[in-house]
């Protein structure tokens, strides 16, 4: 049985997914990116293929161990991918939104296709039925939000999300609940829109830790996954095999 892992090094949170074949069999949290870690997982699942997705400064030997113990694609823009990437400057493409992109092209092809991806920032990631990735934009995710009316303001507490919360706040941490997850629901709904108005009839695409809590905010049809990102990777290794 293949079995291939793909990590992804986030500015949150490390993880890895592990797949037999094209199915995701298992994640894994990782507490740090120290060659030990990273060791113990390879030795547990024993891969024959790793691809590696990170937006941080992550520790080298990563790279070296997963080159030493299988066969190993660092993801970049420089990675053969299963769409083009016709922008101004394709090497500043983070590698987490060419995952997206990648997964929504395995999904979808050929079709307009707007990738959304909930992490420490919102990345809106389209990809037209010509399977061209033509860009998107970037707003601050769901904790950022929090922490900025945090730290810019003399008051306001810093709030963990909680799901259970009303549409009309009746403390302060409740109106920062409802304003932050309804302003960033009301926020994508607009987004799509606007899409939805140049270009029609495409799929929506929306993943991360957060989506399913997200997912009924939204009043716009969706395909709600939340290891998305790991199809991607997958669907990628898979096209530099």
């Amino acid at each position: 049985m293949t079995i291939t892992i793909c990590f992804d090094f986030g500015n949150t949170r490390l993880k890895a997914a592990v797949f037999e074949k094209n199915q995701l069999k298992e994640i894994v949290i990782l507490e740090n990116d120290h060659k030990e870690t990273i060791e113990a997982v390879v030795e547990k699942f024993q891969p024959q293929f790793t691809i590696l997705s990170s937006v941080v400064n992550h520790n080298e030997e990563v790279e070296q161990v997963l080159s030493e113990r299988s066969n190993f694609h660092k993801l970049s823009h420089l990675t053969k991918l299963p769409f083009t990437t016709p922008v101004g400057k394709p090497e500043t493409i983070g590698a987490d939104r060419l995952a997206l992109c990648a997964a929504a092209v395995y999904l979808f092809p050929n079709k307009n296709n707007l990738a959304i991806g909930l992490g420490t920032c919102i990345t809106y990631n389209f990809i037209n039925n010509q399977n061209q990735f033509l860009g998107g934009s970037i707003s601050p995710g769901l904790e950022m939000r929090f922490k900025s009316m945090n730290q810019l303001t003399a008051k306001l507490p810093l709030v963990k999300m909680e799901w259970n919360f009303p549409l009309i706040g009746y403390d302060t941490k409740t109106n920062l609940l409802s304003g932050v997850a309804y302003g960033m629901a009301k926020e994508i709904d607009g987004i799509i829109d606007a899409y939805a108005e140049k270009y029609g009839n495409f799929n929506v695409q929306l993943t991360g830790g957060d989506t399913l809590h997200f997912a009924p905010l939204l009043k716009n049809q969706i395909f709600a996954d939340p290891q998305l990102i790991f199809k991607g990777l997958y669907a990628i290794s898979e096209y530099n095999r």
